[in-house]
């Protein structure tokens, strides 16, 4: 790790104002040991603004075992794209496995999704996270009404920071639109998850998401039946108040 001493609220203040690719530019200059998370959209825009900055640069992605199959092209298609490797993440077996023997397959369906996401998304992120010093994430302040509101470009991420480590988290996306997305993907022309021209704006596993109607937000897509305002899967934790 390169030497981080920086005020994290004056920091962000600083950042807020800055493009994302400056954003992380300083980002892979502040880190020996930083990666990016990618799975969709916003992630794919992350790694065509840094692949060109970083020499190898650190990827991975969280491989559920329940994603749809466009989603496992999609990642090769991003590998094979900007000649990266991408570490991809699976859940622990014998937990899934007690999981499914006690429950079923579709448990979330009626007793919500953080068991289950606990499981094939939170274990393995977490076990990623404890080898890096930071991370960069593609989340936007208007992906959730009621907890993305206030990402910052830069925070310390508490909810997997240890006893022994703070670790950072870049948000460099923090002030786009999904509009400014989208424009940036086809001026580029970077690859993109081809169930996006069936509906789908923010995909997660086959099971937990669906197209959204028209004037429909887009995290509606995602856990639709429940509660609308909190539809995080506890990868970014730190956005729900407690």
């Amino acid at each position: 790790m390169t030497s981080f001493n920086h005020d994290i609220e004056a920091l962000n203040k600083e950042l807020s104002s800055k493009s994302p690719r400056e954003i992380i530019k300083f980002a892979l200059s502040s880190f020996d040991n930083i990666a990016v998370s990618f799975s969709g959209a916003e992630d794919v825009v992350l790694i065509e603004l840094a692949h060109k900055l970083a020499n190898p640069l650190q990827v991975f992605s969280l491989d559920t075992g329940r994603l749809h199959p466009e989603t496992y092209r999609f990642i090769d298609q991003v590998r094979n794209h900007y000649n990266i490797d991408i570490e991809t993440m699976s859940p622990q077996p014998e937990k899934l496995q007690a999981l499914t023997k006690a429950k079923g397959l579709f448990s979330f369906y009626e007793d919500g999704h953080s068991e289950c996401c606990g499981i094939r998304k939170i274990e393995p992120l977490r076990r990623k996270l404890a080898t890096v010093d930071a991370w960069i994430t593609g989340q936007r302040k208007d992906q959730s009404p009621g907890t993305r509101s206030n990402v910052a470009v830069v925070e310390i991420d508490e909810a997997f920071s240890t006893p022994d480590k703070k670790l950072i988290k870049f948000n460099p996306l923090a002030n786009w639109s999904s509009e400014d997305v989208w424009n940036y993907i086809k001026m580029s022309e970077a690859p993109y998850n081809q169930l996006h021209e069936k509906g789908y704006i923010s995909i997660g596993c086959e099971p937990c998401t669906r197209p959204v109607l028209p004037n429909q937000h887009e995290r509606e897509g995602r856990w639709w039946w429940e509660e609308a305002t909190h539809k995080e899967c506890g990868l970014h934790a730190g956005n729900i108040e407690k």
